[in-house]
């Protein structure tokens, strides 16, 4: 098998070691290799940084297990290239593993050529992840706790939700501090109300008569602090990372990037790159979350959290359907004696199909649009999930265009299927007046 890289590296990582095995080709065009086993300190790491390079490794090759590539790949990326590689792709023969022969199929693999590197954004970019994931737990933690106190006021016998519909609400949380510092008149607690919710004070009266113990006005009075801190935390997170994208905007270069895949240079003739309106810098972050701001079911937070998995430089993913893939929104293929089994989407990036699946659904609910137009069509026949992967799908390729070519969303519209089968479309519902009864006559109307 040809050689294609002539002084690489393997590395098998765990929790408290690190297996490496060095190879390269020598004068005499024969393969050597020598294996060393290292701790996972950033003492030991070091010594593993200059071991490598004692031998001149270019390339280096490693499993992405758990979190554990993290520390290793700090150390190593500013002095060689190195590869992340999906542990699936690199099975070894059943029966035949152990460490030191991991990590000597890594390096073999990789002297060959056959591994195809995970794509790693920059530090600033990976900075930007941390903080964006970080709120979305945070985020999450404040709807279980509220769907806690929902529980708590069922046990209390307050209906509270049955009447608003936030129960954080400004009049709701009002109420919900009273009740936990004691009062219990549901009348007084009803007049809290403000705005259209006074119109409802006898169902609210109603609503806050309970039976509320000494252990649910403790409980409610921590999850509301609880509620308040979260709120805080979500508030300085949010500034954080404007402040950080700020930075990132003053900072950015022309070339600046994340860790590409080997084949993004081959792949640059493939469709889309080769338009020349897609071969411009990188936009800047703020400039890139404008332009999605502006799509059906994106806001600013979910620009922020898709910026922060995807990048702003669409050169790493050469076409749209690569991004497509990268993120798990893509068909999968299953065929065998020519038959199609399961065409179920691949795995991908799990935190892009989070936020992407809840743009979708948020999408489907915008009046006018295209993407209102398109998930109805595809529930009636397909249902709605499979729908919402497929309008997933959808924002995916319009966001790649959008960063590829500098440009805000444009909406097709939700007229754009009628107007795509005219024909079709006005045959259909003639026939549909003529099973009625009707006979139909169709003349266009003519232009003022």
């Amino acid at each position: 098998m040809r050689i294609i890289y002539e002084r690489v590296a393997g590395l098998d990582i765990h929790k408290k070691t690190v297996v490496a095995c060095r190879m390269r080709v020598n004068a005499e065009q024969r393969l050597e290799w020598e294996t060393e086993t290292f701790g996972a300190m950033t003492s030991d790491l070091l010594k593993l940084h200059d071991w490598l390079s004692e031998w001149d490794c270019e390339q280096v090759a490693m499993e992405s297990t758990a979190d554990y590539w993290k520390p290793v790949f700090n150390l190593l990326e500013g002095d060689f290239e190195v590869f992340l590689v999906n542990a699936q792709h690199v099975k070894k023969v059943p029966g035949r593993k152990t460490d030191a022969s991991d990590a000597e199929w890594l390096a073999e693999l990789m002297l060959h050529g056959l591994l195809r590197a995970s794509f790693i954004p920059a530090k600033p970019q990976r900075a930007l992840r941390d903080l964006t994931r970080y709120r979305s737990v945070s985020v999450r933690e404040r709807s279980r706790v509220v769907n806690r106190v929902q529980k708590l006021l069922e046990g209390a016998n307050i209906k509270l939700g049955n009447v608003v519909t936030d129960v954080m609400g400004v009049s709701a949380r009002a109420m919900l501090t009273e009740i936990a510092a004691g009062k219990t008149d549901a009348a007084e607690l009803a007049e809290l109300a403000k705005g259209r919710l006074r119109n409802k004070l006898p169902e609210l009266e109603k609503a806050l008569t309970g039976i509320v113990e000494k252990h649910h006005r403790f409980l409610l009075a921590q999850q509301l602090a609880h509620i308040d801190f979260l709120d805080e935390q979500i508030e300085a997170l949010t500034e954080e990372i404007a402040r950080h994208l700020r930075e990132m905007d003053d900072t950015s270069k022309p070339d600046a990037g994340g860790t590409r895949k080997p084949d993004a240079d081959k792949a640059s003739d493939r469709q889309g790159v080769q338009d020349q309106s897609q071969a411009k810098r990188p936009p800047h972050w703020t400039e890139a979350i404008e332009w999605l701001d502006t799509a059906p079911g994106i806001n600013r937070r979910t620009a922020e959290v898709l910026l922060a998995e995807i990048g702003v430089d669409m050169r790493q993913f050469p076409t749209a359907d690569d991004l497509v893939a990268w993120a798990g929104f893509a068909p999968g293929n299953h065929e065998s004696g020519g038959k199609r089994y399961s065409g179920r989407v691949r795995k991908g990036s799990r935190a892009v199909r989070d936020i992407i699946s809840q743009a979708a659904w948020a999408a489907t609910r915008t009046k006018g649009t295209f993407l209102k137009a398109r998930y109805h069509r595809l529930a009636a026949r397909r249902g709605k999930r499979r729908a919402i992967i497929a309008i997933g799908r959808s924002m995916l390729i319009s966001i790649w265009y959008m960063l590829a070519r500098h440009e805000p969303y444009h909406d097709l519209g939700n007229d754009y299927y009628d107007k795509r089968k005219k024909e079709s479309k006005v045959a259909y519902l003639s026939k549909q007046l003529a099973k009625l009864g009707y006979s139909v006559r169709i003349e266009p109307i003519s232009a003022a």
